[in-house]
C-alpha cells in the first residue's frame, strides 16, 4: 500500500457539467469506520463487523473492495482504493487490504468523527491530486449479492455526478423496516445532456429521480405510510460525486467541518502504510453523519449542489443485525439458518451460528443464537435490534466482552486466553514468519514459554537463543525481553502467565516495529 502526501485542499472549482471529451477518474472510495454493535458478540469494538467474515471467507471489507472490479462506467478507474478507517483497527485493516491486491491509501481516523468528516478527508486526499474525480463512496461493512446490477447502477450515478449533483443510490422498499432512513424521490429524470452516447443506452435505463428530501428512521407506522405512498425508498448509504462537488457542498453547510478536516489533512503525515490526520485538528471537528451533514439540506438549499437518486436493485443489505444477515442467507425447507455445528429438530425461521461448539435447536422459532469462544447470543428476531443496548451494558461494567474476542489479533500474529484464574493466566500465542514482538518488560509477572509448533527467538535480559519445539524458556519479573518467529512458518507457542496483577496494561515498551507506545 501507499500513503497519500500533503497537499493544499482544493474546492473552488465550478461544479458545472465536463466538457465531452474529457475522462474524468473514478475513485472508489470505503468508509470503514464502523463499530457494528447489533451484531454482537461476533462484532466486537477492536474487531468490527467489516473485518470479519460474517457471509463467507471474506471479510465485508474485503468483499467491498473487489466489488469495482469490472467496472465499465465511461471514465477511467482509478487504480488506487482510498480507504478512511480507525486507528485503533489499522493493522488488521491494512492486512486485510493488502490480500486484496489492490494499492491503497489508507488514511487512519485518530477519533471518530462519524462519516461527513470521514467523507471530507478523503476528498481532500483525491482533490490534492484529481480535483474533478469522481468519488464512488461505499461503506464497508455492507453487502452486494449481483455485482452486475451494481455495476448498472454505479454507472448511471457516475454520469450524473460528472454533471456536478450529489448522488445517492436507493433501495425500492420491500417491507416497513423501522432500521434505515430513508428519500423521497422527486421527478423522475434522464441522463444528463453530457452524458456519453456509449454511456447512455445501458445506464439510462437504470433512470434516476431528483432528491426531494431525507428523513430520518421511521416508527412502524410511518414507516408503512412511506411504502403505501411508494414516494419513499431506503437509504443505501452509497454516494457518488466529484470530489470538488462534496468540498463545496460540505464547505457551505457545515464549515466547521471543512476547516477542521483541511486543517487534519494539511497537518498530516505519511507514516509507513497510513497517512495520520493531525489529531488535535480533527478531534476539533463536529461529530456528523453525510446524511444530517449535507443531504438532508440539499432538498432546502441546491446553493453548493442539487442531489440526484438513482435506483440500485443488486440484492443490497446493510449487514445492520442478525435477522439481516438471515434474511439474506440460504435457508433450509423451515426457514433456517445454520452456521458451523448446528441441528435443527422441529424448528423453524430459526439463525444459529456456531464458531467451535455443537448448537442443538429444538423446537425453536423467530430466534437468533450465536455462539463465539466466550460469549453466546440468544434473542428474539424481532429485537435484535436491541443487541446494542446488551453491548452498552456489558461496556458499563467493565466487561472485556464489548471490545475484544477471546482470541484477540495483533499486527505480529494473534493470541488466545484459553484459561484464568487467582494468578495465573494461560495463553496460545501464533507468531506470523518473520515477525516479532516488542521488547518489553512487566511489573507484576513472570511469564514461561513452551514452543509446540515452528522456532522461536527469544531476547532474555542480555541473552539472544533459539528455543525449539518441545522446549521452553522463563522469562522472570521485571527482566526485558523480545519473542521473534525467524521461521518460514508460524510459531505456536503456550504462554503460561503467573503473578500479582495479569492485565494488558502491565506492559512497559521500549522497541515496537510496528509503532505502539
Amino acid at each position: 500500500m501507499t500513503a497519500s502526501v500533503t497537499a493544499t485542499p482544493a474546492d473552488t472549482r465550478s461544479t458545472q457539467a465536463m466538457p465531452l471529451n474529457v475522462k474524468l477518474k473514478v475513485h472508489p472510495v470505503i468508509l470503514a469506520g464502523g463499530s457494528g454493535t447489533r451484531l454482537w458478540p461476533m462484532s466486537r469494538e477492536q474487531r468490527p463487523k467489516q473485518l470479519i467474515g460474517l457471509l463467507g471467507d471474506d471479510s465485508l471489507l474485503q468483499s467491498t473492495t473487489r466489488r469495482l472490479d469490472g467496472l465499465e462506467a465511461g471514465h477511467l478507474l482509478a487504480e488506487q482504493l482510498v480507504v478512511v478507517a480507525n486507528e485503533e483497527q489499522r493493522f488488521t485493516t491494512a492486512e486485510q487490504l493488502r490480500s486484496s491486491g489492490k494499492p491503497t491509501r489508507l488514511i487512519l481516523e485518530p477519533v471518530g468523527r462519524d462519516t461527513a468528516p470521514a467523507l471530507t478527508v478523503a476528498a481532500l486526499s483525491i482533490a490534492a491530486q484529481d480535483e474533478d474525480g469522481i468519488m464512488v463512496v461505499m461503506p464497508a461493512d455492507h453487502a452486494v449479492t449481483d455485482i452486475d446490477g451494481f455495476h448498472a447502477a454505479v454507472a448511471a450515478g457516475v454520469q450524473h455526478a460528472a454533471s456536478g449533483h450529489i448522488v445517492t443510490m436507493g433501495i425500492v422498499p420491500t417491507r416497513a423496516e423501522t432500521g434505515y432512513g430513508y428519500i423521497r424521490i422527486g421527478a423522475a429524470l434522464g441522463m444528463p445532456d453530457d452524458a456519453r452516447a456509449t454511456d447512455a443506452d445501458a445506464a439510462g435505463k437504470i433512470g434516476a429521480h431528483q432528491l426531494d428530501r431525507f428523513v430520518e428512521k421511521p416508527h412502524l407506522e410511518l414507516a408503512q405510510r412511506y411504502i403505501e405512498s411508494q414516494e419513499y425508498w431506503w437509504n443505501s448509504g452509497i454516494f457518488i460525486m466529484r470530489a470538488s462537488t462534496w468540498l463545496k457542498a460540505i464547505r457551505h453547510f457545515q464549515p466547521a467541518i471543512y476547516e477542521a478536516c483541511a486543517a487534519a489533512f494539511v497537518g498530516g503525515k505519511a507514516d509507513g502504510d497510513f497517512f495520520r490526520l493531525q489529531r488535535d485538528a480533527f478531534s476539533a471537528s463536529p461529530s456528523d453523519s453525510i446524511d444530517y451533514a449535507v443531504m438532508e439540506q440539499l432538498g432546502n438549499d441546491q446553493t453548493a449542489a442539487s442531489g440526484v437518486v438513482v435506483p440500485l436493485q443488486a440484492g443490497w443489505s446493510d449487514v445492520g443485525s442478525w435477522d439481516a444477515i438471515w434474511d439474506i442467507s440460504d435457508k433450509d425447507a423451515d426457514q433456517n439458518v445454520g452456521r458451523g455445528r448446528v441441528m435443527f429438530e422441529g424448528a423453524d425461521s430459526t439463525f444459529a451460528h456456531s464458531e467451535g461448539r455443537l448448537i442443538a435447536c429444538v423446537g425453536t422459532q423467530n430466534l437468533v443464537i450465536v455462539e463465539t469462544a466466550d460469549a453466546i447470543l440468544v434473542a428474539d428476531k424481532s429485537r435484535v435490534q436491541d443487541v446494542k443496548k446488551i453491548v452498552g451494558r456489558i461496556r458499563s461494567d467493565g466487561g472485556l466482552e464489548a471490545a475484544n474476542h477471546r482470541k484477540v489479533h495483533r499486527p505480529w500474529g494473534n493470541y488466545d486466553s484459553v484459561d484464568t484464574g487467582e494468578r495465573f493466566q494461560v495463553k496460545r500465542i501464533v507468531v506470523k514468519p518473520g515477525a516479532r514482538l516488542s521488547l518489553q518488560m512487566h511489573h507484576h509477572r513472570a511469564e514461561h514459554w513452551i514452543v509446540v509448533r515452528g522456532t522461536a527467538l527469544v531476547t532474555r535480559g542480555e541473552e539472544r537463543f533459539i528455543v525449539s519445539e518441545n522446549e521452553s524458556a522463563y522469562i522472570p519479573l521485571g527482566v526485558t525481553h523480545r519473542l521473534e518467529n525467524p521461521g518460514k512458518m508460524p510459531l505456536e507457542m503456550i504462554e503460561v502467565q503467573s503473578g500479582s496483577y495479569l492485565g494488558e496494561d502491565d506492559i512497559v515498551r521500549f522497541d515496537d516495529t510496528y509503532g505502539r507506545q
